[in-house]
């Protein structure tokens, strides 16, 4: 039996649970019965609907398919979360009949208001927060920064997954626009333009082509650039569907950096931009190779790495002695599209998973939390970010 079934079924048991608890407390509460089959009906159609989308193909099929599963899911945990969230306080509120004394009134309501407010705050960051983008000004000092490289800026965009918006351009030609207007003097893609497949980019490339940089637009691949979530025919098919991509950022006027370099020119003063294809934890497939991209690392030239997975820097270039890379800057976490006051629980997965970080050897990370959305069609809080990156002489 397939582990998506057995946590599917686990899933409905305990819904099922809820469901029963909230019929029985309506029965006892509620002076009409319209109300218990309200729940009876509700429960039936949201649980049925479940099912349904669990049983859908997710490695093949559209992408309307794909987007229909992902906000039916939303759709269902944005109910039943708050409906958890009751049962636990109205629980808690029935202690004292343990005592034989009254139940706590004002637990159970506190459970009514928290569950709405949670229905509201999931709503709030699949139809508005998903969309509010948070340009973020960050300066980074580097030592041995070339003058005529002080205050040289990178707009730093990432994790875009553009099918999550079908053939809906607005959110993305509104990217461009905010990214063109803070001038920068080189564009940073890292990674994850697509969910699944290339053919997703189609419908943006127009939108796309219009980024600007006075040195370019730079690219790099995320994991979810390869295809490797999607079933194909063949390995030709995934093959071409890998070309098509490439082939679409070139159109789009973007340097793709796929374990490669690039120099940026002051006069006589010159930085190196390296961009490696995805290297990370596990399960994500290495493709990368820093070695390849960059030859000589422990030369004396400033250089800025792409690198799609934070862990690459963790894992290979923090406290590196043979590796003088100024700045690596990255992506792929999206704060898990949830944070607060700072806090993600993204921090559970990855010691890096948002912001600027530095090791005592002068080697940087900048992660941004990204764009768009994977898995679910919210962010809330986690702001679709741009980050806009001022280079400083140390």
């Amino acid at each position: 039996m397939r582990l998506p079934l057995i946590a599917t079924l686990i899933l409905l048991v305990f819904a099922i649970a809820i469901d029963y608890y909230l019929w029985y407390r309506i029965k006892t509460t509620a002076s009409r019965k319209v109300w218990q089959r309200i729940q009876a009906v509700t429960a039936i159609i949201f649980n049925l609907g479940l099912l349904l989308v669990i049983c859908l193909p997710k490695r093949r099929g559209g992408d309307a398919g794909l987007e229909l599963i992902m906000w039916t899911l939303y759709a269902y945990f944005s109910v039943y979360i708050p409906k958890f969230l009751f049962v636990v306080f109205d629980l808690i509120a029935s202690l004292p009949l343990l005592w034989k004394r009254r139940r706590w009134k004002w637990l159970s309501v506190g459970g009514i208001v928290i569950g709405c407010l949670v229905f509201i705050l999931m709503w709030w960051g699949a139809l508005i927060n998903r969309y509010s983008i948070d340009v973020r000004n960050v300066e980074i000092e580097i030592a041995d920064l070339p003058e005529s490289f002080d205050g040289f800026t990178i707009a730093q965009i990432s994790d875009m997954h553009v099918g999550s918006y079908g053939t809906d351009t607005t959110f993305v030609a509104e990217v461009v626009e905010r990214v063109n207007s803070l001038s920068p003097d080189v564009v940073a893609f890292t990674g994850d333009i697509v969910n699944r497949r290339s053919s997703e980019l189609r419908p943006f490339v127009s939108s796309l082509s219009r980024l600007r940089g006075r040195d370019g637009v730079f690219s790099i691949l995320g994991n979810h650039d390869y295809g490797d979530y999607y079933t194909w025919e063949s390995p030709e098919a995934k093959a071409e569907n890998m070309q098509h991509l490439l082939d679409m950022q070139s159109e789009m006027g973007w340097t793709m950096l796929n374990n490669a370099s690039a120099f940026v020119y002051r006069g006589n003063d010159s930085i190196a931009i390296i961009g490696v294809e995805n290297v990370g934890d596990p399960p994500f497939t290495v493709y990368g190779n820093l070695d390849k991209a960059y030859e000589t690392l422990d030369d004396p030239n400033v250089k800025i790495l792409l690198s799609h997975n934070p862990a690459h820097w963790v894992e290979d270039i923090k406290d590196s002695p043979d590796k003088n890379i100024a700045l690596t800057l990255s992506g792929h976490t999206h704060a898990m599209q949830m944070s607060a006051f700072g806090v993600s629980p993204a921090a559970l997965r990855y010691p890096t998973w948002g912001g600027h970080y530095a090791d005592d050897d002068g080697h940087q990370l900048y992660v941004n939390i990204g764009l768009g959305e994977v898995a679910i069609p919210a962010r809330i809080g986690a702001t679709p970010e741009i980050t806009l990156i001022t280079l400083r002489r140390k």
